[in-house]
């Protein structure tokens, strides 16, 4: 009797983590950096606010919009392949068994045993075995343009509400500071949880994220403090 056991392996969380990450991750940088920006030019407190708000709205919609142009071209180019594949397996399949046969070849069996495992799985389903062994194509890792897109907008805003709830918090005096200092704290969390979930190094997807941080809101703040004293 043979006992069914899936294991879920990290590459599994790649298509929604991928799109997770990004958004938050620019979600708070973004927000940051321009709120960092525009404090840094002696704008009032109201207008600090209000940028940061505009660049959640616009940040998030342009991120699913992104996001969802990206994945559906990747969708429509695996259609288009498993299209053709269709047409080959309806039209020439002893050269499709063929294929199968030398790629799994290729991978280390021995001719005769790779034939007999070509000739199994296309009795199954031929189409998903050229899927996943010719083209690449799985279930894992197949495109989602709507759930990347939703994923991206909901976490930017999640990531941009932040930065904002810092501002809200701390003194027009100090909101460069806070704001820096919260958002960096923020990024070294998301960026540890990140490489968690994927299975990575911790220390390594923090120091990432946070320095790439680091960097966009010391040049905005820079920009924002030269065009807020030249004005």
């Amino acid at each position: 009797m043979i006992i069914s056991h899936r294991e879920r392996h990290k590459t599994e969380r790649i298509g929604w983590l991928r799109a997770a990450v990004l958004g938050a991750n620019d979600g708070i940088v973004s927000t940051a950096s321009l709120v960092v920006g525009v404090a840094a030019s002696n704008a009032s407190h109201q207008s600090v606010l209000i940028a940061g708000v505009a660049g959640l709205v616009a940040g998030a919609l342009s991120m699913a919009a992104g996001e969802y142009v990206s994945v559906s071209s990747q969708a429509d180019t695996e259609q288009a392949d498993l299209g053709r594949e269709r047409v080959e397996l309806a039209t020439d399949i002893e050269s499709e068994r063929d294929e199968l046969t030398s790629i799994y070849i290729g991978r280390g069996l021995d001719p005769g045993l790779a034939r007999q495992v070509a000739l199994k799985l296309m009795e199954n389903d031929p189409l998903a075995a050229h899927a996943r062994d010719e083209l690449g194509i799985t279930e894992a890792a197949s495109a989602r343009p709507i759930q990347a897109a939703l994923t991206s907008a909901l976490t930017f805003a999640a990531g941009a509400a932040l930065p904002l709830l810092a501002v809200l918090a701390a003194p027009l005096s100090v909101t460069v500071p806070v704001v820096s200092g919260t958002s960096l704290l923020f990024l070294a969390i998301l960026g540890a949880l990140a490489a968690h979930t994927g299975g990575a190094s911790i220390l390594k997807g923090a120091v990432r994220v946070t320095f790439w941080g680091a960097l966009a809101m010391g040049l905005t703040a820079g920009v924002g403090a030269l065009f807020g004293t030249s004005v």
